[in-house]
């Protein structure tokens, strides 16, 4: 049955592309040689034949400058066992994708419990990392225990004691910095480095390090001690350090108290290393007072 319409269609293909170049042709000459009742004869006469082309469902041909083609309308091709083996595989490389994209992101995400176990590989029996785990501690993150990074670490923990981590001081700071690990700790350590060039960062860890540093049944850092953390935060940005540190070498001075360790960092931010601008009636405490008295008198001899 379809093929005998094809056939059918085939041999009326030709006439009818036939008809549509007359209407064309009989269009024209009746726009340039006929009076109105030719055009009216003639549109009437088009009319008639566009009905007729309706009917047999051909008016998408006319007005087409070449003739239809008279091949049949393509079949979709099925797809083959080749194809639906392709499909099934694209399939399975983008569920594996998408597994492989999950187990990535998790073990990129912080792990409390990897923490925990980090912890321990330092920790003595009373749950603390004391100083041989921090020793130990150091040497596998490469840093010695008296870098400074130490100390920014200790701030980042909030730990209470000089040489001794608690597990909630160590799972508070290493959650802040996402470390579960040694070496997400390693690639931490310049950042830990930088939080030291921040003029905010660095009055908050030099505050802290005097609680940090000073025995906890004590209200003041004793001088050795004071001197080494001095040494640590100020001993490569403040030129007149050595100086000072050769001050409080020869001086009276047993310990620092809170007061005179803050004023310090002060001094180094604001005095001039000529001291020119030192206002010894401001509100300086008397360790600096006699430094700069200490100092001029060195100057002059």
């Amino acid at each position: 049955m379809a093929s005998a319409t094809t056939k059918n269609y085939n041999s009326q293909t030709p006439k009818l592309w036939i008809l549509c170049k007359l209407c064309k042709l009989l269009v024209w000459a009746a726009i340039l040689d006929f009076p109105l009742n030719s055009h009216l004869t003639t549109l009437a006469s088009i009319h008639k034949i566009h009905h007729t082309l309706h009917r047999l469902n051909l008016t998408e041909d006319v007005g087409q400058d070449s003739p239809p083609s008279a091949m049949p309308p393509r079949k979709k091709r099925r797809p083959s066992a080749g194809d639906d083996m392709s499909a099934k595989k694209s399939r399975q490389d983008s569920i594996f994708r998408k597994h492989e994209s999950s187990q990535i992101q998790e073990e990129e995400a912080f792990s409390s419990k990897r923490c925990v176990e980090w912890f321990y590989e330092y920790a003595a029996y009373d749950n603390v990392v004391g100083p041989e785990g921090i020793e130990k501690f150091c040497e596998d993150i490469g840093v010695e225990p008296e870098n400074v990074v130490m100390l920014v670490l200790a701030w980042k923990l909030d730990a209470q004691s000089m040489g001794y981590f608690t597990l909630q001081e160590w799972l508070r700071g290493m959650g802040s910095l996402q470390c579960d690990s040694t070496e997400r700790l390693r690639n931490s350590l310049d950042y830990l480095r930088s939080v030291l060039n921040d003029s905010t960062s660095f009055k908050l860890i030099y505050r802290y390090a005097f609680d940090f540093a000073r025995e906890k049944d004590q209200r003041s850092l004793d001088l050795n001690t004071a001197k080494c953390m001095l040494g640590l935060l100020l001993g490569k940005t403040w030129p007149l350090f050595p100086v000072f540190n050769q001050f409080l070498e020869q001086s009276k001075y047993k310990v620092i108290n809170k007061d005179q360790w803050c004023n310090v960092l002060e001094f180094s931010r604001t005095i001039n290393l000529d001291l020119s601008n030192y206002d010894e009636d401001g509100a300086w405490p008397v360790l600096l007072d006699e430094f700069v008295e200490w100092y001029k008198e060195r100057q002059m001899s």
